[in-house]
């Protein structure tokens, strides 16, 4: 009868074998596994999962594995909230029971129903049980609650590697990617063997800290486990070295792959390419990959489109986008392969043909394409292009203090102050408050964060020491400040002192003074695009005193050697 319920497809089958069972009195009995089987099968059906709960409002005397059956079914299904309103009707409760509405909780995330399941396990003593021990962990981890996740983990007196990979890829996600790695090398050494989903996440954790020296142990681990065989582990490898700003060594990984590519492998390739300012070897690989019996997807053609905005490839990456409907398997263009182009022709200065695009595109522009209409209206100054992005978006109901902020700096360039007043005004009746920039950079094993103007750092006078002299130094090569950048009603002099003390800089000059090997590069990650000033005293910094530089902002890498930027000034 098992082997017949796998089959069962249709409503209808299931109706079968539920009128089999009910004629036979195998449905009626105290404990019937067949049915509490029949019971999961339905729940668990998209085109059945309704029926799975009038199948249990006919049992005269539900077990709680059928109560589990039906239990498991919402938690999985399109509303997993219906499976935590469902919990409280449950009247002998058991691990499984507790499992599945921490699948229903972490899916909804729902943390105060979260922290409710967790009393009841408490108080039921089931805490020894592995599995649960874990699901908790992750349920708490994916409702944002990472100290109650890590508490839990600290708490039960048997983890296995389900356990530590939970926590890993939680912190990992979570944006506490220093955590993710201090444990992942915890776990090697205690002795437990990693798997598959521990260097994911240990990986997830390098990419989003731009953290070299910890990907390169993470990759010697999977090399030393042979868990390059697997294609998604290669793919994160290759991702990994491209957001440390070495795609050239992802291509090493890619180019010596032996479990074979799939399409995410070239994506993530073409992708790497292009944030490292590389659009011409994306284009290449786009079109070797073209050659291959691998199909590509939307997800291709956005990789390319990015790596020609990036590099400023403009007719390419138009070409690209008008060849899309004609690709094999006839692909459709998203808003994300129309926020691309409308990007690119808008950092051309062709604002005109972006402004074109949105208004007849055949889906429903979204926000991001206004916004990056009204960033190429701010950098040509098109004050009038600007106004009208800005009323779309405030139409939209968009609230990004990047919208009010860009609106602001076209008024400053044009040094219409009480433009910009009104603006800042509408931001403090909105609460709208403008997100800080914050740089940072890995010294010594250690992450080393900065804002702007910062003083907090043990070592601040040596920095603004060497800053002092950076500034000298430029100087005698022709530096003036882009006080022009500064978009305040305020003095030329505190312009420029505005200016030198960014967070990127402050970054840079740590990196001077602590990494004093001129072979290492010195890598910086921002989490907003870098600004004009900075980076032209990064690229004199790296001639200067001969020292790569790599940055990370928001949106690429940049390549700082020899007095010259990877991006060749165009970002």
């Amino acid at each position: 009868m098992d082997s017949i319920i796998q089959k069962c497809t249709t409503l209808s089958h299931i109706k079968q074998v539920q009128a089999q069972l009910i004629t036979t009195g195998r449905f009626n009995l105290h404990f019937s596994p067949i049915r509490t089987r029949l019971l999961e099968h339905c729940a668990l059906s998209s085109s059945s999962s309704s029926y799975a709960g009038h199948i249990h409002r006919h049992i005269p005397h539900p077990s709680t594995n059928d109560f589990n059956a039906l239990l498991r079914g919402l938690a999985r299904g399109p509303h997993p909230t219906h499976a935590l309103s469902f919990l409280p009707t449950i009247p002998q409760p058991d691990a499984l029971t507790f499992s599945f509405s921490l699948v229903a909780s972490a899916r909804a995330l729902a943390l105060s129903e979260t922290c409710q399941i967790h009393s009841h396990i408490l108080r039921r003593g089931c805490y020894a049980d592995m599995l649960l021990g874990t699901t908790l962990i992750d349920a708490y981890a994916k409702c944002s609650d990472l100290d109650s996740a890590r508490y839990v983990f600290d708490e039960i007196p048997l983890r296995d590697v389900a356990a530590w990979n939970a926590l890993i890829v939680g912190l990992a996600q979570g944006s506490k990617a220093n955590e993710a790695l201090d444990l992942l090398f915890r776990m090697r050494a205690e002795g437990v063997k990693i798997n598959e989903v521990s260097v994911l996440g240990a990986l997830a954790a390098c990419s989003q800290l731009g953290a070299l020296r910890a990907g390169e142990r993470v990759h010697a681990c999977v090399k030393k486990m042979n868990l390059d065989m697997n294609v998604q582990v290669c793919n994160a490898v290759i991702d990994m070295y491209a957001k440390c700003g070495f795609a050239d060594k992802g291509f090493g990984i890619f180019s010596t792959m032996t479990c074979g590519k799939s399409v995410v492998t070239w994506n993530t390739m073409i992708m790497a390419f292009g944030m490292n300012g590389n659009g011409f070897r994306a284009l290449e690989l786009f079109e070797e990959m073209g050659r291959t019996q691998i199909e590509m997807d939307s997800l291709t053609y956005l990789a390319v489109l990015c790596a020609c905005n990036h590099a400023g490839l403009v007719e390419e990456g138009v070409k690209v986008f008008d060849e899309m409907s004609s690709a094999r398997g006839g692909l459709s263009r998203n808003v994300k392969h129309y926020g691309c182009v409308v990007d690119l022709l808008g950092r051309a200065g062709r604002l005109d043909e972006a402004y074109r695009i949105i208004n007849t595109m055949s889906v429903v522009p979204d926000v991001v394409l206004w916004q990056s209409l009204l960033g190429a209206c701010k950098t040509y100054g098109n004050v009038e292009m600007a106004e009208t992005a800005s009323r779309k978006l405030v139409e939209m109901g968009s609230n990004s203090c990047g919208d009010f902020v860009l609106l602001s700096n076209v008024y400053a360039a044009q040094e219409r102050w009480e433009d910009v007043g009104r603006v800042r005004e509408a931001m403090k009746r909105r609460d709208v408050r403008k997100v800080p920039g914050f740089s940072y950079i890995e010294v010594g094993g250690l992450i080393h964060k900065f804002v702007n103007g910062d003083q907090s750092h043990p070592h601040w006078r040596e920095i603004y020491a060497k800053l002092d002299e950076i500034r000298f130094r430029i100087k005698a090569f022709g530096y003036v400040a882009e006080t022009s950048l500064v978009l305040h009603d305020i003095g030329e002099e505190d312009k420029e002192n505005a200016l030198c003390h960014h967070s990127e800089k402050l970054a840079v000059a740590f990196g001077l003074i602590s990494c004093s090997s001129e072979g290492i590069p010195i890598r910086v990650n921002k989490n907003l695009r870098i600004c004009g000033d900075c980076h032209v005293v990064i690229k004199l910094i790296s001639k200067i005193y001969g020292r790569e530089i790599i940055v990370r902002d928001r949106a690429r890498f940049h390549r700082f050697k020899d007095g010259s930027c990877s991006c060749r000034d165009y970002w």
